[in-house]
């Protein structure tokens, strides 16, 4: 849903509640940068809920991770979470979850080693306008 501000891609609905952005890969995305969507100006990230939702474990022969973050920092929110078992990874790095201005989220999967034949997940972020 667009936020009706003009030159905004942003996701911002009409009423008070969380937001989220959200990405389904596999393993065939190794070595991609995902775009996840926009951030509004003001955002805050709620990281208990953000991370990756791992549905079938990655088999890659040593590495099964993925990167959360933006054009400028790709591992901003998150670095190197795990891919190689079924569960809920969320984000781990300690920075303001808070955006300033419109930001793109970005998500880079690492699969190295043997190649992959298996894996699927959902990248999710979830966020709140405070003050609205």
């Amino acid at each position: 849903m667009p936020t009706n501000t003009a030159a905004t891609n942003a996701r911002l609905y009409h009423t008070d509640q969380v937001h989220y952005l959200a990405k389904d890969f596999t393993f065939a995305d190794d070595g991609s940068v995902l775009s996840l969507g926009y951030l509004p100006a003001g955002a805050v990230i709620i990281k208990p809920m953000s991370g990756v939702a791992v549905h079938v474990a990655f088999n890659a022969g040593t590495t099964n991770v993925l990167d959360i973050g933006t054009a400028a920092n790709d591992d901003l929110y998150g670095t190197d979470l795990a891919l190689g078992s079924i569960a809920f990874v969320p984000l781990d790095e300690a920075v303001s979850m808070a955006v300033a201005a419109d930001t793109l989220v970005t998500a880079t999967v690492d699969l190295t080693g043997t190649a992959a034949t298996t894996g699927s997940g959902t990248v999710i972020i979830a966020y709140v306008l405070p003050g609205r």
